[in-house]
């Protein structure tokens, strides 16, 4: 694991450092939650603001390794800037919303919290389309030095990345996640997916980490160009059938029973 955050320090020093305060953040957040009883929507109030944390630590540090192997052409620090300063501020307003125990997605009850939200969405637009382009420099360039098949999954992690992360914009025209009922209610453990209703965070999931999951398996487990391709298309029909499935309406994993609600 040293050698690891060596080696992920030496490749982008901005976002390991970034990313390391996310994850120093979840943690501040998680005891938050042990000790607070405050909730929104009827979950504890810091159990977002911990896995945004944890999401974009790990995004920071996967970018970060990804586009060492751009350099020397690619200019990294206005990607570094633009992802800190603007990831940065999300997480700061869902923070800042869950210590007033107000929503920060979705709340529209006033033109100020509509504005903060607007610029949510433009914050993570833009950080999307730089990745994309990201990934244009990765479809576009040859990396002799690297594994044709740990190559594709970058190239395919970061094309279902973005196409999954603008599934945002469903959510966010709906101003719910929830599809067929209103958002809340019973969840899954930890994740806290609807277990009753369609809910679009499920593929909004799956989609996006798929930035790590490929190249991971690639790169230590499948070692084969074929296999790679053939388990990113696999990832990518599992993505669509669970946003098909939200979109009618079926969650991912009905509940039995009542006692199957998180109430985190």
């Amino acid at each position: 694991m040293d050698t690891f955050l060596n080696a992920l320090r030496l490749r982008n020093e901005p976002l390991f450092f970034f990313g390391l305060i996310c994850f120093g953040l979840a943690v501040v957040f998680l005891l938050l939650a042990r000790f607070s009883s405050g909730q929104v929507m009827g979950i504890n109030a810091w159990v977002k603001p911990t896995k945004f944390a944890v999401s974009l630590a790990i995004y920071a540090w996967t970018m970060a390794w990804f586009c060492h192997d751009l350099a020397p052409s690619f200019a990294i620090k206005p990607f570094n800037y633009t992802v800190i300063s603007l990831l940065g501020f999300e997480l700061v307003y869902i923070a800042w919303q869950a210590g007033r125990g107000q929503l920060s997605h979705f709340n529209v009850s006033s033109p100020a919290y509509a504005g903060m939200f607007a610029l949510m969405g433009i914050a993570i637009t833009i950080v999307v389309f730089y990745t994309a382009y990201v990934g244009i420099l990765f479809f576009s360039r040859d990396f002799p030095n690297l594994p044709d098949y740990y190559v594709w999954s970058i190239r395919i992690g970061i094309a279902l990345f973005v196409i999954f992360s603008l599934e945002g914009f469903a959510m966010g025209g709906r101003l719910a996640h929830t599809v067929g009922g209103a958002d809340g209610g019973p969840g899954l453990p930890l994740m806290n997916w609807s277990t009753r209703y369609g809910d679009l965070r499920v593929a909004h999931f799956i989609g996006m980490h798929t930035l790590q999951v490929l190249p991971l398996l690639s790169f230590y487990l499948l070692k084969d160009l074929r296999m790679t391709v053939f388990v990113g298309v696999l990832y990518a029909v599992l993505a669509g059938f669970t946003l098909w499935q939200a979109l009618g309406g079926r969650p991912l994993a009905a509940a039995g029973r009542s006692s199957m609600s998180v109430r985190a």
